[in-house]
């Protein structure tokens, strides 16, 4: 019931052909499987670098790139399941804009070493994705992903923000919730991992946060990024105090690499201090479904 997981502070790095960026990402995966890692997570839009094999009016043209990045999904996928299965690790790609009928979703896909498993499309939009780069929200599917030593879902950055989607995923039997995610500032930055403490201390689950670093400047949709990774769990019994199993210096270029057991997560679950996971579940099956009345009572 071990796993050791990487959880990359991943650069939009320039490359000058499609040849040469997969080059760069076998570089990443071979160093995360030199560390023993079974489950690696890129940030999300670590895809944008691709852009950078583009046109320069393409590369001004944040709308335009959705289409062009598109065009390259499936080459994107076929090398990401031909690492999988070369370095018999679960790889969660940096997510890609991708277009579904009119609609462009951002999609994080997931391979084995058999190949593509599924994906996770984000559902909640930021200002900038929704009023600026046309990303919409996706068709509300949440993917479980079963493994032999457990079951993990992912939550697209700002999605990460909101309980639903975890509280969801971990009722369906998740013990892990990947936050793959971009943001600019500390204070986008903070907001996720704000989140993910949250959604770890609610479902009594093992979060896991990759982000972006560094700066692109030739990409107008990724040109700043802050983050850092990090790997959380609930303040129980077995577990970190403070809920911080591990976190890496931010804007670094590396993996941070844990080793979670998922005993820990049952035991704290069935003979925690708090019981968080069960009482969170009556939101929906108790408290929730009889109303709740507010009550104002002016001073």
């Amino acid at each position: 019931m071990n796993v050791t997981i990487a959880a990359a502070q991943y650069p939009i790095t320039e490359h000058k052909t499609f040849t040469d960026w997969q080059k760069h990402v076998e570089q990443w995966v071979a160093q995360a499987a030199q560390q023993k890692a079974q489950l690696l997570l890129f940030p999300e839009y670590g895809s944008m670098e691709l852009v950078s094999i583009f046109d320069a009016e393409i590369r001004a043209d944040i709308r335009q790139q959705v289409v062009e990045l598109d065009a390259l999904k499936h080459d994107f996928c076929d090398v990401f399941a031909a690492l999988a299965r070369k370095y018999q690790v679960v790889i969660v790609a940096p997510s890609l804009p991708v277009v579904e009928g009119e609609k462009k979703h951002n999609r994080a896909f997931v391979f084995s070493p058999q190949g593509l498993v599924g994906y996770q499309d984000k559902f909640f939009m930021t200002r900038f994705e929704d009023e600026e780069w046309g990303i919409q929200t996706a068709p509300k599917i949440l993917s479980l992903f079963e493994t032999s030593w457990g079951n993990f879902g992912i939550q697209l950055c700002y999605d990460v923000e909101f309980g639903l989607g975890s509280q969801l995923l971990s009722s369906a039997g998740a013990s892990l919730i990947l936050a793959p995610s971009c943001t600019e500032t500390i204070r986008g930055a903070t907001r996720v991992h704000v989140g993910t403490r949250a959604r770890a201390l609610e479902n009594q689950v093992y979060t896991v946060v990759s982000q972006t670093v560094g700066n692109a400047s030739w990409s107008p949709a990724v040109d700043i990024n802050y983050g850092y990774a990090a790997f959380y769990s609930t303040p129980d019994k077995n577990l970190p105090e403070e809920g911080i199993i591990k976190t890496m210096t931010p804007q670094k270029e590396d993996w941070l690499v844990e080793t979670l057991d998922f005993t820990k997560i049952e035991a704290v679950r069935n003979d925690g201090q708090v019981f968080n996971f069960k009482d969170h579940q009556r939101l929906y099956t108790g408290i929730l479904s009889s109303p709740i009345e507010v009550v104002r009572r002016p001073l």
